[in-house]
This record gives C-alpha cells, structure tokens and sequence, in this order.
C-alpha cells in the first residue's frame, strides 16, 4: 500500500495573502483541513499548512507562500497525506486502497466478478464499480453484500443480489 495519498487538488487563490482554494478528494473538507502537515510530489516535500473548510471546499494557508503570485504558481498541483498520519475507524479503507481489488463471490471464492474501478457516494451509501472485460456492474456498499473486505491480500468478498451480475428478473 501507498505511504502517501492524494488528498486534494490546488484549483485557485483566495485574497491576496497567499491563501489557496483547495478540492478535497477526502471524505469531507472537514478532514482534509484537520491535516497540519502535507505533501507534494507523493512525499517528496514537506508543507506546514493551516486549513478551514469553506463550503465544499478548503481555505489553506502553506507556510512560505505569502503572496497571490506565489500562490497562483501552485495552482494545479495535487497534495498528499501521509498514511501514518490518519487512524481509520475499524472497517474503514481509504478509497485508493480499494481501487484495483479483485471481487470474489463470498460463498464460492472461485467466482470472480472483476475488479473494483472506482468507488462513488450517493445519500444512502457507498457504491464500486466493478469492472470486468469491457463490462461494468454498480455494487452498493451494504452490509447485505460487502461481506468483507481484505485489502491488505486484494479481496473484496460480496453476496450479489439477484440480477445484479445477470440479467435475471
């Protein structure tokens, strides 16, 4: 697994003190402004930040970038979060580790479904897609299918519903 994550996306500069408009790739603007430290270049530079979500988004502040010139120069790039930084919840995973997981059946582990592409939020839950060949299937995340998830071996073991990998009625 990855030491360092992408957390968010410098997108512009607010006021004229250096200060960055910031997407957050994280679960909340919330968690991402919680960070003191992050980095660039997967790990390669160190930055002391101060941080406040603002609607959806995060006003930062880096430590050395003290005018709107020298914050513009920064727009576009990405910046990351040291793993060891972060206590997840138990049975919580960082979406990039879950990218790229095989998915198996959970009675019968030699029924493969494909592999998890990408990982999106609605209002009632999370959802994988699950990419197999040239095919793409919607799994929510509920208790009722995601049996377990073993990301540390590469496996995320569901109980499909009907139809959801047929086209059964």
């Amino acid at each position: 697994m990855k030491k360092f994550l992408e957390a968010g996306k410098i997108v512009g500069t607010h006021g004229i003190r250096g200060e960055l408009r910031v997407e957050s790739w994280c679960d909340s603007p919330e968690f991402l402004a919680s960070f003191k430290t992050l980095y660039f270049g997967e790990g390669a530079d160190k930055i002391k930040v101060k941080s406040r979500p603002h609607k959806n988004i995060v006003l930062m502040k880096l430590s050395g970038v003290d005018t709107i010139e020298d914050a513009e120069l920064l727009r576009g790039r990405v910046l990351y979060i040291d793993r060891a930084d972060v206590k997840l919840p138990e049975g919580v995973n960082f979406v990039q580790d879950l990218i790229g997981c095989k998915v198996v059946d959970a009675d019968d582990g030699s029924v493969e479904y494909g592999v998890i592409a990408d990982v999106f939020k609605t209002g009632a839950n999370d959802v994988y897609t699950v990419r197999s060949g040239e095919k793409e299937y919607l799994v929510p995340v509920i208790d009722d299918v995601v049996i377990e998830k073993n990301v540390e071996d590469g496996v995320v073991a569901i109980r499909p519903m009907k139809g959801l990998f047929d086209d059964e009625d």
